[in-house]
């Protein structure tokens, strides 16, 4: 779960008033000239493709331009600020053809060697307009491949309450200020709950479950995850589902981690993920860390990514030294993370059984595509059921999950 933007602001209504302006310019976010939230606002036919598998290699495009065009300056974030600080290539690849793809950037947790990848997806609709998922870092970069695809972005769509997707918003909208913008309902941040416009976020409507009345529900529909306070806030989660792709997608409710990196994380950050660091010295738990140089080959960079997934996965994992057989119990299949179940499904699974329930009942997906790790994923409502731990006939309601799934 992504922790939200901590700004120390004063107890004030007329503060939080000013943001809400239109016209406010209190901060402001995109390449490098400003910086990552903006107060200002923005002015008032798919194939039917064949099964993709989990990592799609075809398609894959990113541009060179300016040495500038992956530049973008994010400082923010609680307790550890969003990284990479100033670089975030983008990686394009077309999932389905003339109709889905996906957009992927290295996202960093702070000053740590830890790194996963962070997805938009993008739908073409019949209308010849585009349906963004989780919008990433504007770069001019990603503007342009975007542009590339030769339609208008018509929906910007946030699907979860979740800082690290939350934050691209605001910016990205920008970009495209005649797109509407919809996000998943019970917005907070912490530790100060700060309204959807402090991050740039204006004229937002609310994802409803299972509504008809949005612009899109002929293609695409929607199945919301909301829970009571679990910890420090509710979780909140929107699943989506492309009816003519037959595609489900999620945010953080299932993942399937590849056996090699992604490519969009860096081969430094996956050298210094294999250093023998601070880390994995007080994770060790008294085992003798030897301290070697780590060369550029494919093994350390293997062991960076084995590293990387268990620290994202697990919250303090005793098997840094070593990860390999940690690590390949974790990957190539569908799961929920580790930290997902422990920290939030295990806390409501009647909610969390009756969503599933209702996804694997009403739709026929043959694929999922997740915010992080492989995508797309080629699995069913059968697989989605038994990665979350339920059990039984999807088809019916004589089916549960178990109390840690």
């Amino acid at each position: 779960m992504a922790a939200a933007i901590s700004v120390l602001l004063p107890k004030s209504s007329t503060f939080i008033d000013l943001l809400k302006q239109p016209t406010s310019n209190f901060l402001s976010g995109c390449t490098l000239q400003t910086f990552s939230l903006n107060f200002k606002p923005p002015p008032s036919t798919c194939k039917s493709p064949s099964l993709v598998v989990s990592a799609s290699s075809a398609g894959k495009t990113s541009t060179t331009t300016s040495a500038g065009s992956t530049l973008y300056f994010n400082f923010t974030g609680f307790p550890f600020p969003l990284g990479p600080f100033l670089n975030r290539p983008t990686i394009r690849t077309e999932a389905v053809k003339d109709c889905i793809w996906l957009f992927e950037q290295e996202q960093a947790l702070g000053f740590s060697s830890v790194s996963t990848n962070i997805r938009m997806t993008v739908i073409k609709l019949k209308s010849g307009g585009l349906w963004v998922h989780a919008p990433i870092a504007p770069t001019k970069e990603c503007i342009q491949l975007v542009k590339e695809l030769g339609a208008p972005v018509e929906y910007i769509v946030l699907p979860t309450f979740a800082y690290e997707h939350k934050i691209f918003v605001g910016p990205f909208s920008r970009k495209f200020p005649q797109a509407q913008i919809y996000v998943a309902p019970r917005q907070w941040s912490w530790p100060l709950n700060l309204p959807l416009e402090f991050f740039g976020i204006f004229r937002a409507k609310t994802l409803e479950h299972e509504d008809l009345s949005t612009p899109w529900a002929a293609e695409i529909e929607q199945k919301v995850l909301t829970s009571p306070e679990v910890g420090i806030g509710p979780y909140v989660e929107v699943a989506f589902y492309h009816k003519r792709s037959k595609t489900l997608l999620v945010t953080d409710a299932v993942i399937f981690v590849p056996n090699q990196p992604p490519e969009c994380i860096s081969n430094e950050s996956l050298l210094a993920s294999a250093k023998n660091g601070l880390a994995v010295k007080i994770l060790s738990k008294g085992k003798e860390v030897p301290q070697e140089p780590v060369v550029d080959n494919k093994i350390n960079r293997q062991k960076g990514w084995e590293r990387m997934v268990l620290q994202i996965l697990f919250l303090g994992p005793s098997n840094l030294l070593e990860p390999k057989a940690s690590f390949s119990q974790m990957s190539q299949k569908l799961i929920v993370s580790p930290i997902v179940k422990t920290l939030v499904f295990s806390k409501v699974p009647e909610k969390v059984r009756d969503w599933i329930d209702s996804i694997a009942r009403d739709w026929r997906f043959t694929r999922i595509i997740p915010a992080h790790f492989a995508a797309p994923v080629n699995a069913n409502r059968y697989k989605i059921r038994l990665s979350s731990g339920c059990n039984g006939d999807p088809n019916r309601r004589q089916w549960k999950c178990k109390g840690n799934a």
